[in-house]
């Protein structure tokens, strides 16, 4: 059966590189126009794949007759405004994470997207990594038992990060640029969090930036059934390296086994019942997932995002994680600069969605 092909535009060309490597190596989609207001950016994306189709100006993208789905990857802040524009001019939507750089806005663009009828797929990376697919298909059979805890974290060193000039304005967030991918994983297994505690610390290395974003946070989450969760991130300290210390990790503890997901080492562990530990590696397909300067630009999982979400094009079901839930981790992840700021105390989700107006809506 022949599958169809879908009609993408992109705009933002700086992490948009990996979408655009994505699409031209998949046979699930076909790229039509690319759009970066840094012509510059668009020159250097035209000699690296050979594609010559660009603009400046994004209206080209909106008025596009042919594109059908537009990624965007341009700046948290205008997320908002270009998803908005997208779904009025008829396409659907690919937003990198995350969706929203705060809950305002929220209800106004879940409107928008019931109003026009168009999907919005999120594109959260770390679900579509090789262990963690791999994590979620034991989970999906019921390999862990009755999970008890799910443990999740995203610790790198990150200095370098700062050298940006965009990184340094206002509003630059750890926990929104960094840590929602370890946010993401726990909700991906616990979606019912109701309430979460936790501390927030900024170091040296950013505050004699001007920065008052916390660099190193810890918080302790539960779900309606009492089930917990942990989320860790440092991002301006040494790290011990990727094969002590995944940047990324995501662990499962159940009645029945416990795994644990790595980034970006290849690794997957597993002690299921009967089965004894085991140690899975998947180094074999290194080049698919990272094709660019190292471990950089991972356009492997950009590659399985879009070709997932043309599957669910198909089947003319919700791709996951859509906005709805993208609303329902931002809620979280404002209980958890909440319980920050007040030293610790206990936040309900559910009081962050009632002050937002979101109570029905995520």
């Amino acid at each position: 059966m022949t599958q169809k092909k879908y009609k993408l535009g992109v705009i933002g060309l700086g992490e948009g590189r990996s979408i655009m490597s994505a699409a031209l190596n998949s046979k699930r989609w076909d790229l039509q126009l690319v759009c970066d207001k840094n012509p510059e950016i668009c020159v250097r994306r035209a000699e690296e794949f050979g594609f010559s189709r660009w603009t400046t100006e994004y209206q080209d993208l909106l008025d596009h007759p042919d594109i059908e789905v537009i990624a965007i990857y341009t700046p948290d802040q205008l997320h908002f405004t270009h998803v908005c524009q997208a779904l009025e001019a008829g396409k659907h939507v690919i937003c990198t994470k995350p969706l929203l750089p705060s809950l305002e806005g929220a209800g106004e663009l879940l409107e928008v997207i019931g109003r026009t009828g168009k999907q919005v797929f999120v594109g959260q990376s770390s679900r579509f990594f090789e262990p963690m697919i791999r994590q979620r298909e034991d989970y999906d059979k019921g390999r862990h038992g009755d999970i008890q805890i799910v443990e999740s974290h995203y610790i790198t060193d990150g200095r370098w990060f700062l050298e940006k000039d965009w990184s340094r304005q206002k509003g630059f967030s750890w926990m929104y640029g960094f840590m929602i991918h370890a946010v993401d994983l726990v909700r991906w297994y616990l979606p019912g969090i109701t309430e979460v505690t936790g501390f927030g610390r900024t170091s040296d290395s950013s505050s004699k930036l001007g920065l008052a974003s916390w660099d190193t946070m810890r918080f302790l989450l539960r779900d309606g059934e009492g089930r917990m969760a942990q989320i860790a991130g440092s991002y301006t300290q040494p790290s011990l390296g990727q094969e002590v210390e995944p940047s990324i990790g995501c662990v499962i503890r159940g009645t029945e086994g416990t795994s644990r997901a790595e980034y970006s080492n290849m690794r997957y562990h597993t002690h299921f019942a009967g089965e004894g530990a085991v140690s899975h590696s998947f180094d074999y397909k290194h080049f698919y997932y990272f094709r660019f300067e190292g471990n950089t630009h991972h356009a492997g999982e950009y590659q399985n995002y879009i070709e997932y979400f043309a599957d669910c094009l198909d089947a003319g079901i919700t791709p996951l994680p859509d906005a709805q839930e993208a609303v329902h981790t931002l809620a979280l992840m404002v209980a958890m600069e909440r319980s920050i700021n007040a030293g610790g105390q206990l936040v309900k989700v559910s009081d962050i969605k009632k002050e937002f107006g979101l109570e029905q809506r995520s």
